[in-house]
């Protein structure tokens, strides 16, 4: 059956999954969709018409996590989900942890208001952005600096979903031109590098940046 992701590449849902795909080896063709002014037909695979979303074959699924879960249990390749059920626990709430308490401020506090209001004529709220970087954000990053500790990923030496997640968010708060603090959160800092280098995602970077080069006008 041939695998259709529906999405933009700098959604960090979007990029979550292609990352997940990258990992595993799945062969998979990429719809452009875009966050807002989705067409009429997108919401027969995802209701709320929220990105990403993906088909396979006849089967049609929405949300990030229940797209990542899926591919996982049906594609099988090396487990992103730890090795035992309190791992597979540990990394499902760390994932929900970064899509619902981070992204709020890091996605939409930082990076739409810099990156994507600009793109599309809205003026950037530079108080909310600012709100979000040193009052939402820092105990965020506290949480799960303490929960990393000096380990390389979240579950130690196995690379998770838990680490996309994460990642994924500090990937969009780069994009809009802040690095996360390496001296308040090495932690995270060193397992964002981690990240970033690993095949999956690094290939994928070069066309996230000439975007984001686009849409500000940096080209």
């Amino acid at each position: 059956m041939a695998v259709t992701l529906y999405g933009a590449i700098l959604s960090p849902y979007v990029r979550k999954v292609r990352i997940l795909l990258a990992e595993h080896q799945i062969p998979y063709e990429h719809q452009f969709i875009p966050p807002r002014g989705q067409p009429d037909w997108y919401y027969d695979i995802s209701p709320l018409g929220r990105i990403p979303a993906l088909t396979d074959g006849d089967l049609k699924l929405a949300d990030s996590a229940v797209i990542a879960q899926y591919l996982q249990e049906s594609r099988g390749g090396p487990s992103l989900y730890g090795s035992n059920p309190a791992e597979a626990a540990r990394v499902r709430w760390l994932e929900k942890y970064a899509d619902y308490e981070v992204a709020p401020h890091s996605t939409f506090g930082v990076f739409f208001p810099r990156i994507v209001a600009r793109s599309v004529g809205e003026s950037t709220d530079e108080a909310q952005v600012q709100r979000a970087l040193t009052e939402h954000l820092p105990p965020l990053f506290d949480y799960l600096e303490k929960e990393l500790g000096n380990q390389p990923w979240f579950l130690g030496q196995q690379f998770s979903l838990a680490d996309i997640a994460v990642g994924c968010q500090l990937i969009n708060l780069a994009h809009a031109g802040e690095l996360i603090d390496e001296f308040r959160w090495p932690g995270l800092s060193s397992l964002l590098s981690r990240l970033t280098a690993r095949s999956s995602v690094s290939s994928m970077l070069p066309a996230e940046h000439a975007l984001v080069a686009k849409l500000t006008g940096r080209l």
